[in-house]
């Protein structure tokens, strides 16, 4: 643990990223370049990444990869309804581990490409005296 840099919790909707770095800007999202970041500036405590298992086996490599940069990978199951639509949301995983973790460390990370924890991020910085950061990924230089 680093005492000299302030303490961080970070939490990826991994799916979300996804897509909206692919329809925003037409590349991935470069992990490597935001761990590299964000651990140059805290000391990073918790690092949870929230994914679908649709058991692929290049879903199962990227996964690896995130675990090997130092992600704590967490895994749900992909559902395909017979009406064809799809269910795989980590949203109340993520507000849960949030305000589980967020609240043992200085600053809260999280990135997701949409308004989907608004109420979160409000209702965490008034009982919060530490940073909460929401990743503009539309306008982030971390894609490759």
């Amino acid at each position: 643990m680093d005492t000299s840099k302030p303490s961080a919790a970070i939490f990826v909707d991994v799916q979300n990223i996804y897509y909206t770095c692919r329809e925003s800007q037409g590349r991935n999202f470069d992990y490597n370049a935001f761990w590299r970041e964000v651990s140059s500036q805290y000391d990073i405590q918790h690092a949870f990444a929230y994914a679908i298992d649709r058991g692929d086996a290049k879903q199962r490599e990227f996964q690896n990869i995130l675990r090997a940069i130092g992600f704590e990978v967490k895994l749900k199951p992909f559902i395909q309804r017979a009406d064809g639509s799809a269910k795989g949301d980590w949203d109340v995983g993520i507000t849960l581990d949030a305000i589980e973790y967020g609240c043992q460390t200085d600053t809260t990370i999280l990135l997701s490409g949409d308004g989907d924890f608004d109420l979160l991020a409000i209702n965490y910085a008034t009982k919060k005296t530490s940073v909460w950061k929401c990743i503009a990924v539309k306008s982030s230089p971390l894609h490759r």
